[in-house]
């Protein structure tokens, strides 16, 4: 390991987000040591450069493969379970984990109690329906880690994600943009994702709101750059969604014809995920399409 490349990355990064020296150092180590490791004199310790990278806004692994241990392979396997039962909406499963470790000890620091917070407002909002709690949990939940002199984590990131999903869902779309808007400046002051599906989402969820307040144009604008993200990043998140919403904003604008290749492909990017029911309904919405298309070329060959 070159342990010089270290040093360059904190200086890059710290740069980017406009720390000087002596703000990274603070809480942590000299600014003198902060000097000599992007100088790459000496290295940072595990401890150090785990809250350097905290307050950088990056995980650790984006410098290098630190030592595992059962702590944080603990932690991160209760992450990532969350994740797959918030993705599937199976939200009573979700929150059952969440409860499992409320009095678990390694859940007590506030990033790790951030990761339950968070959760427990999505099932606020999703299931108990109680939305003052929810936000009230979210907002807690960002502001456990979230300070001014620090770029934002990727979980602050996708906690402000679900606050604009709320206020959409709560058409509340101005309030949803500037939610949006706050994380895209963000990821504008980095060039580093772990989980590149949050800006899959990012711009997947600009083009929902723009669609709903009739902007197809540039709603189709928000789609088309997400699949030319997916693509530059060899991933597939997102892409049945993307290709359904293209084909329903052609639909919204009249262009049934330009919509039904968008919907068919949404189809067979759904059924790769083996997601069955959009699937179905997306067929059943191309029969509707096709039977009516076809509907108004007999119509216009009869009046001629």
């Amino acid at each position: 390991m070159d342990y010089s490349i270290i040093g360059t990355k904190i200086r890059e990064l710290r740069k980017v987000i406009g720390l000087t020296q002596g703000e990274l150092a603070d809480g942590i180590c000299t600014q003198a040591l902060i000097s000599r490791m992007e100088k790459g004199d000496i290295y940072p310790s595990a401890t150090a450069l785990y809250q350097i990278s905290t307050k950088l806004g990056v995980d650790v692994n984006y410098f290098f493969e630190i030592g595992k241990t059962p702590r944080l392979d603990y932690v991160k396997e209760v992450e990532r379970q969350l994740r797959k039962l918030r993705i599937k909406h199976q939200y009573a499963e979700m929150m059952e984990m969440v409860r499992n470790e409320e009095n678990n000890p390694l859940f007590k620091d506030d990033e790790n109690a951030q990761l339950l917070g968070w959760h427990k407002g999505i099932y606020q909002f999703e299931i108990v329906k109680d939305q003052e709690a929810a936000f009230e949990l979210l907002h807690k939940a960002f502001e456990l880690t979230a300070t001014p002199k620090k770029a934002l984590s990727e979980r602050e990131l996708e906690i402000l994600l679900t606050l604009g999903a709320f206020e959409f869902s709560n058409e509340n779309y101005q309030k949803s943009l500037e939610y949006y808007t706050k994380v895209r400046h963000a990821l504008s002051k980095t060039d580093w994702l772990q989980d590149k599906s949050i800006y899959t989402r990012l711009l997947y969820n600009f083009a929902r709101v723009y669609t709903r307040v009739g902007n197809y144009e540039e709603s189709i604008h928000y789609c088309n750059r997400a699949i030319k993200w997916i693509i530059k990043e060899e991933h597939m998140y997102g892409f049945a969604q993307l290709h359904y919403h293209l084909g329903y904003n052609l639909e919204l604008m009249g262009n049934v014809k330009e919509a039904i290749p968008y919907y068919e492909k949404a189809a067979a990017f759904f059924d790769i995920q083996n997601n069955e029911e959009f699937v179905q309904f997306i067929k059943g919405k191309l029969e509707k399409l096709i039977d009516g298309s076809k509907a108004n070329s007999q119509k216009k060959s009869t009046s001629h």
